[in-house]
């Protein structure tokens, strides 16, 4: 019923109280008596609580020209087609909201709490174009929230998903040259590729992302770039990876990306994902290759297939008994256009992969099965994959360490003393 005095509306309200070391908790028995208990607590100790699943997620109510959820084909699970703009998930679970469904209680609830990040899809500053972009009438007032959070010391991280005519070229540098004014409450941008599928039957005319746009679209970022690295020594703006890969450009090392602070967005990951790899080889992790040959089948996207070619190299060449086989992907599911690894299903790897018994296993990124689960976006699961391919899938996370620890002793987990030897 209530924390510390005050009432508790959702998991929000719990998670800001349950860290104290002395709370008081108001609860209603299921009889209807109400209890107030005292407690006190170690740091390390957990309070106890059981969160339900909260049903009640606040659905988005604009109808965005770059939407996802709108592009997917029909039948699929019914979860994927939910379109949520709710603040609980942004900070839970790091999800971007367009802050047009922010009653101002939440708006201060937030601010009495002070509980960030908050990830917040902005797309553009124009406020013409963002009702437009949004088609919401309400959607317009962006900058007038956003500074509200930055008058009050809410840190926040801003998503532009690009769309060729639209919110590119002039209107991305306005939208840039507006939101870096904010920092240093305004903590990162990132700026990725608007993706489509072959089902936008009814829906606004977008052109893909070319080469050029890609390129365009990367000089405009670094203009912003150069101006606060002279004022603020960070970088500030951030290409999602697919951007430098549509452009035909090399990733940047991890010190472009300094703190990683959008990797969840997909930004940075392949630099994060290489770097892992290269300390692992280089301090070896793992000292003792296998004494017989291994071959692995290694399933990607085709964006991501030249980098991951590359991680297999690396590691045939540290460890000669370790060999792979790399299956690209097109994805025929949701189109071609989609290159991502993080979209591919267990219907394309299935019918695109031929059955193999050289293969000892097959190795699956993770962003490409639902997270803490073992499916896919058609709801064909990791063990359907193993049953039809006869040998394992096994799921890779999105670390270099665990790709070459799965490669050479067949698991992603690592004992304390491996990590310390890995930090160290």
């Amino acid at each position: 019923m209530s924390i510390n005095g005050f009432p508790v509306e959702d998991e929000l309200d719990i998670r800001f109280f349950e860290e104290d070391p002395e709370l008081t908790i108001e609860i209603e028995k299921p009889d209807g008596d109400i209890w107030e208990l005292d407690i006190e607590r170690e740091p390390d100790e957990i309070l106890g609580l059981d969160y339900t699943k909260d049903q009640s997620i606040r659905r988005c109510t604009n109808n965005c020209i770059f939407c996802f959820i709108d592009q997917m084909p029909p039948g699929m699970r019914e979860t994927l087609y939910i379109k949520d703009d709710d603040e609980r998930m942004s900070f839970l679970y790091g999800n971007y909201i367009t802050l047009t469904n922010l009653s101002e209680a939440e708006k201060k609830r937030i601010v009495r709490y002070h509980i960030m990040p908050i990830n917040i899809s902005v797309h553009t500053t124009n406020p013409e174009l963002r009702k437009k972009m949004l088609h919401n009438r309400f959607a317009g007032n962006i900058m007038t929230e956003l500074r509200y959070f930055k008058e009050h010391h809410i840190a926040m991280n801003a998503q532009i998903v690009l769309c060729p005519g639209y919110n590119d070229g002039e209107e991305l540098s306005r939208t840039l040259s507006d939101l870096s004014r904010l920092y240093p409450e305004m903590r990162s941008v990132s700026v990725v590729p608007i993706g489509l599928t072959r089902y936008r039957k009814g829906l606004s005319a977008i052109a893909p992302v070319s080469p050029d746009k890609a390129r365009e679209t990367l000089d405009i970022i670094r203009t912003y770039q150069q101006k606060m690295l002279a004022a603020h020594q960070v970088h500030f703006v951030y290409p999602g990876d697919e951007l430098f890969l549509i452009a035909k450009k090399d990733i940047p090392d991890v010190d472009y990306y300094e703190d990683f602070s959008q990797i969840e967005n997909g930004v940075g990951m392949i630099a994060d994902f290489e770097n892992q790899l290269k300390i692992a080889i280089e301090h070896q992790i793992y000292h003792d290759t296998p004494q017989k040959e291994r071959f692995y089948g290694m399933i990607t996207g085709e964006l991501a297939s030249p980098y991951v070619k590359r991680w297999c190299k690396q590691i045939t060449k540290a460890y000669p008994n370790i060999h792979f086989e790399i299956y690209t992907i097109v994805n025929r599911f949701f189109g071609q256009s989609i290159t991502v690894s993080g979209l591919m299903t267990g219907i394309d790897i299935m019918k695109q992969i031929p059955l193999n018994d050289k293969v000892n296993a097959y190795f699956l990124p993770e962003n490409c099965v639902k997270h803490q689960t073992e499916i896919l976006l058609d709801d064909v699961s990791v063990t359907d994959l193993s049953k039809h391919f006869q040998k394992p899938v096994r799921v890779i996370s999105n670390d270099g360490r665990a790709l070459l620890a799965e490669a050479i002793i067949g698991k992603t987990d690592f004992t304390i003393k491996e990590k310390q030897q890995y930090e160290s």
